[in-house]
């Protein structure tokens, strides 16, 4: 279980735009996720930021210049632009892609840029009317043509003062890119996942719900792990506090009903359904039309069934993963689920110390097999166990139907 960016060559350049303060975060977020970042300022970049602050973030030398001196290690650029496993350029100035897209190398971003074969990523911030400039879409459309991944900008206020197109995209967009990127040949690569999140909500009256303390945070660190082994992924996604993957496909729904119509529909194609959303068992029988009003007499809602969404899902050659938060026989229930939902595998964990925390301790549960403990661990670690057995699940089902 190895994240994606673990023991991985970043090289983030760095121009020079206001914005380039903003890639200190993502420097120090890679590193911290076990990539190793070697970072370049162009000369206009130093009027913004200094090395000193990359260096100490990363732990590693900050390059400013062509000239470097050659060891028998390291090559000067010749090395940044073969070893990289990905070159991340953001902010990305107008002045940096008309370069970038002549084939200008005139100094070490430039220069890297034209040795490496890496994928690209690029993240232009600028002023709204020089990113409108025929000029800079132009660069933008051939830098698109040649391979290069394009991030935004994003629409917002500008230092400028004026509001339009120019933001550069959040930091931690620019991070599921790099993610995206690396695991693009990843061992989920070419097959689709469905992972469901967070809770439903049943309408009492227009202000009250049932609900659950589901977080979506498990459903979330799922579909994390599931882009960082290649897939493309489709999260549908209950009400949640969280900011879902950028690279996923995300369905937002409410209800129970409004689930079960998603996850119909996104299963067409799909190789594996996720189930980790913690769906109402059941709904008010009637919903008030205006808000019900406290009175001295107790209330009784009547309550029914909602469909059992596993339950109903019989595709063939579907990969179905449910998941079982119990308080009590966690195990034997767990089991019975396995077995009456038709599932390949589950995942059950104690209610009570994983809805809402960022970790989480699960057993792996398949049929006629002892159940494997994960955990306690954070909930990107267990998720990505899950997403471990889920990609093995594929492949002897894809090799069973190739027989």
């Amino acid at each position: 279980m190895v994240t994606v960016l673990k023991g991985r060559r970043v090289v983030l350049g760095v121009s020079g735009g206001i914005a380039a303060y903003k890639t200190v975060e993502l420097a120090r977020n890679l590193t911290r996720a076990g990539a190793q970042v070697d970072v370049i300022l162009t000369q206009a970049a130093l009027e913004f930021v200094t090395p000193l602050t990359f260096q100490t973030l990363t732990m590693r030398p900050v390059h400013t210049a062509v000239f470097e001196s050659w060891t028998q290690a390291a090559k000067g650029h010749i090395s940044l632009g073969e070893e990289a496993d990905v070159l991340v350029v953001a902010p990305a100035t107008a002045n940096v892609l008309a370069k970038l897209a002549t084939g200008l190398a005139d100094d070490m971003l430039t220069v890297t840029a034209l040795a490496t074969t890496a994928p690209v990523i690029i993240a232009p911030a600028m002023d709204h009317h020089m990113y409108l400039h025929p000029a800079t879409q132009h660069n933008l459309r051939t830098l698109k043509t040649r391979g290069a991944h394009l991030v935004g900008p994003d629409q917002g206020p500008l230092a400028s003062g004026l509001v339009g197109y120019g933001r550069l995209v959040p930091t931690a967009r620019i991070e599921d890119e790099i993610r995206a990127a690396l695991g693009a040949e990843g061992r989920l690569a070419g097959c689709r996942l469905v992972v469901t999140a967070g809770p439903t909500r049943e309408a009492i009256d227009p202000i009250r719900f049932l609900s659950n303390r589901s977080s979506g945070k498990m459903g979330y660190a799922v579909a994390a792990a599931a882009l960082d082994a290649g897939a493309e992924v489709i999260l549908i996604s209950g009400p949640s506090a969280l900011t879902p993957p950028y690279t996923a496909n995300v369905m937002e729904v409410e209800t129970a009903g409004e689930m079960f119509d998603a996850v119909e529909r996104a299963i067409d194609g799909a190789d594996a359904l996720i189930m980790t959303a913690a769906v109402a068992d059941y709904r008010p029988a009637t919903v008030a039309e205006h808000k019900i009003k406290k009175t001295e007499e107790d209330l009784v809602l009547s309550l029914v069934r909602t469909a059992d969404i596993l339950a109903s899902i019989r595709r063939p050659g579907l990969v179905k993963v449910g998941f079982a938060a119990e308080t009590t026989s966690v195990i034997d229930y767990a089991r019975a689920k396995l077995r009456s939902k038709d599932l390949d595998l589950i995942v059950a964990n104690e209610a009570r110390s994983t809805m809402g925390s960022d970790e989480s301790a699960a057993f792996l549960i398949h049929h006629g097999t002892e159940p494997v403990a994960v955990g306690p661990a954070a909930k990107s670690e267990v998720a990505e166990a899950i997403v471990d057995r889920v990609a093995e699940l594929i492949a002897a089902r894809r090799t069973a139907a190739a027989r």
